[in-house]
């Protein structure tokens, strides 16, 4: 699934979130809940979003050329198999406001056309 490599980033991350938040509790000691709230989902985002590029590369749907042609995703609008045109990047935004870039697959429908990055 994924490497133990990005198993220890993830703890990497884990432990500089908890290492922030005990110095930012130190500057900040009659912070109200709503402002220790704050601090901790700033600092969750960031090790959210990096778990979040992390799943999404390690995932099958990644590499369409890797694919199975049976298991290869389907295209929307018409239901025919989709190609791979090679790998692209792409940055994303997530629900929290941080950056995530993939690079996946793009595809097009033979039969219609339609493009799709990344796919589902």
């Amino acid at each position: 699934m994924w490497s133990n490599a990005t198993e220890r980033h993830w703890q990497q991350e884990a432990d500089r979130v908890m290492s922030g938040m005990k110095e930012w509790r130190l500057q900040h000691p009659r912070a109200s809940l709503r402002e220790i709230e704050t601090a901790l989902d700033e600092r969750f985002a960031k090790m959210r979003a990096r778990m979040l590029q992390d799943v999404a590369l390690a995932s099958a749907a990644a590499r369409i050329s890797e694919a199975e042609e049976a298991e290869r995703p389907r295209c929307a609008q018409c239901g025919g198999p989709l190609e791979s045109h090679g790998e692209q990047e792409r940055t994303l935004t997530t629900t929290f406001n941080e950056p995530i870039r993939l690079e996946r697959s793009y595809a097009t429908c033979p039969v219609c056309g339609t493009g799709l990055f990344p796919p589902r």
